[in-house]
């Protein structure tokens, strides 16, 4: 079987915890942030795990994290 090609752009944004777990930074902090309270902007700092039902294709798209 032939070795498989990183997707970079993934690479870049997704690193894996100490449980196999993927880590993600959340969306929506980049503009147009004055009418966000700073409440939401503060939870949007934390990284977040990927959801259940994208692990399948992220596994696949960074075959080896």
């Amino acid at each position: 079987m032939p070795k498989l090609k990183t997707k970079r752009a993934a690479a870049k944004r997704f690193k894996v915890t100490g449980t196999g777990k993927l880590k993600r930074n959340k969306a929506y902090k980049r503009h147009i942030l004055t009418k966000k309270s700073a409440k939401v902007k503060r939870n949007l700092r934390k990284a977040t795990t990927v959801d259940a039902t994208n692990v399948k294709t992220m596994k696949k798209i960074l075959p080896y994290l």
